[in-house]
């Protein structure tokens, strides 16, 4: 069984910054996607940014562009999120999803596996 577990979210002041961690156990797959997630009260779910261990550079958003890092400790097992910068905009519930990454397919990401979700609160 696949698990992700967010932690780092928080609430923090405009121009602060956070890195949330995703900690991925139980993929015994091959290439993995990667991504994370946000969505604000009463606005539709956004992907921040994708990537997957297949290679390629990740795919952040425009909002994020700039602000955000993503990275991974392979031997942790764990996915990075460093936001900086922090808007209120960027006020809302983070997700890391994961799934196989599937060479085959267009877009070969589909994302199986969810963790609970992290707050992040920004403050003016």
């Amino acid at each position: 069984q696949v698990n992700l577990v967010e932690s780092g979210g928080g609430s923090v002041q405009a121009g602060g910054s956070l890195r949330l961690s995703c900690s991925v156990s139980g993929y015994t797959g091959g290439s993995l996607c990667i991504a994370w997630f946000r969505q604000a009260p009463g606005k539709q779910r956004e992907a921040v940014v994708s990537v997957s261990t297949a290679g390629g550079s990740p795919t952040y958003a425009d909002s994020v562009k700039g602000r955000f890092t993503i990275s991974r400790d392979t031997s942790k097992g764990t996915h990075y999120l460093q936001m900086n910068r922090l808007n209120t905009e960027d006020t809302a519930m983070y997700y890391c999803a994961a799934g196989p990454y599937r060479y085959w397919a267009i877009p070969p990401c589909e994302y199986t596996y969810w963790g609970q979700g992290t707050q992040v609160s920004v403050s003016s």
